[in-house]
């Protein structure tokens, strides 16, 4: 048998070219491939060899990146029946050819576009998050993480991805170089992948927030975020023919109180925008206490507050606008606000 004789009973012709190029043992067999056979192609100078334990790399030179990726995934995943299961499809992605194996940090963040992360040759390992209670060790490229939980994946070039938060979260975690993380959450925010605060939650729930070099890169992101929603907010404004606010003021009563910041007021109808950009911590209820208290100190006032957050503004901004727009057309119905004073900030 060479490494040109077509594998059978079973033709692989169903397998995109990676799945032709990596299979497992157990895939091999139920081609009709002997132990014997398998030894023999595997042999030191033979046109197959052992890419991982019980996964088949089936030709000679190095594998490419997505080769890799595959392997990492056969190796992980459950063994299923038949040996061979089918590929996903346009109507059923997450049919699974990798049960309980989903990629994650940093190959994942590649797959989803990530220009700071290495390219999937030059990885030095492969991630691949497996259920807590699996029993199976990390081998040669592949290092094996475990969770209470998968993530609901992602298909990504046809691969099982973990989610951004997520992806980073465990890349973060055995990353001690705090440019490097500062420069993946950044991206992660400025590329658009995902909002600050759900990559917080990701963080915090990694217990990743006692780091310093994290905890610095955390603030320098939600601040990222918060300019980003900040361009947005004015974007919405001004292209959908809103009038024109004061930005960025403090409100106080005259002679009394600071009543808080802004980051939009139209005076004339008494409307107020405020942005949430709140990065969720141990201390988000206490935080999520002083906006409520705000708010409803200035409804008391008369002044309607328009709550948004990043991801209303990136998802539906026209939406946004409309929701904003209604408060300002409503304000004539409504009794007279209080006086205040209106403040830069």
């Amino acid at each position: 048998m060479t490494h040109n004789t077509p594998l059978s009973p079973r033709p692989l012709r169903h397998l995109s070219d990676a799945h032709r190029r990596v299979l497992t043992t157990a895939q091999l067999r139920a081609h009709g491939v002997t132990p014997a056979e398998l030894s023999e192609q595997c042999r030191a100078d033979g046109p197959w060899r052992e890419l991982l334990p019980n996964v088949i790399l089936l030709h000679p030179g190095p594998p490419t990146g997505e080769e890799r990726l595959h392997g990492a995934l056969l190796y992980a995943a459950r063994a299923t029946e038949p040996a061979v299961p089918a590929q996903p499809t346009a109507d059923s992605p997450h049919r699974p050819l990798y049960t309980e194996a989903v990629l994650t940090g940093l190959a994942a963040l590649t797959l989803h576009g990530f220009s700071s992360t290495p390219p999937l040759p030059s990885l030095d390992h492969v991630d691949v998050l497996v259920p807590r209670l699996r029993r199976l060790r990390s081998a040669g490229y592949v290092r094996v993480l475990r969770t209470p939980s998968l993530p609901a994946p992602q298909a990504v070039s046809g691969l099982p991805v973990t989610p951004v938060p997520r992806a980073l979260a465990d890349a973060v975690a055995e990353l001690m170089d705090a440019e490097a993380v500062r420069r993946l959450l950044t991206e992660a925010v400025r590329g658009g992948h995902c909002e600050p605060a759900a990559v917080v939650r990701e963080l915090t729930l990694a217990k990743l927030l006692n780091r310093p070099h994290v905890v610095d890169a955390v603030d320098a992101l939600v601040a990222e975020g918060r300019s980003i929603a900040e361009d947005r907010l004015y974007r919405m404004v001004r292209e959908h023919g809103l009038p024109d606010p004061v930005w960025n003021v403090d409100l106080r009563l005259p002679g009394g109180p600071h009543l808080g910041g802004l980051d939009a007021y139209w005076p004339d109808q008494a409307v107020a925008v405020e942005l949430d950009t709140r990065a969720p911590r141990q201390d988000d209820d206490a935080l999520w206490s002083e906006y409520a208290r705000k708010r409803e100190h200035l409804e008391r006032l008369g002044i309607t507050v328009v709550h948004l957050t990043p991801r209303k503004l990136r998802d539906s901004l026209e939406q946004q606008a409309t929701v904003v727009r209604t408060a300002l057309m409503a304000s004539g119905d409504r009794d007279p606000a209080a006086y205040v004073l209106v403040l830069p900030r």
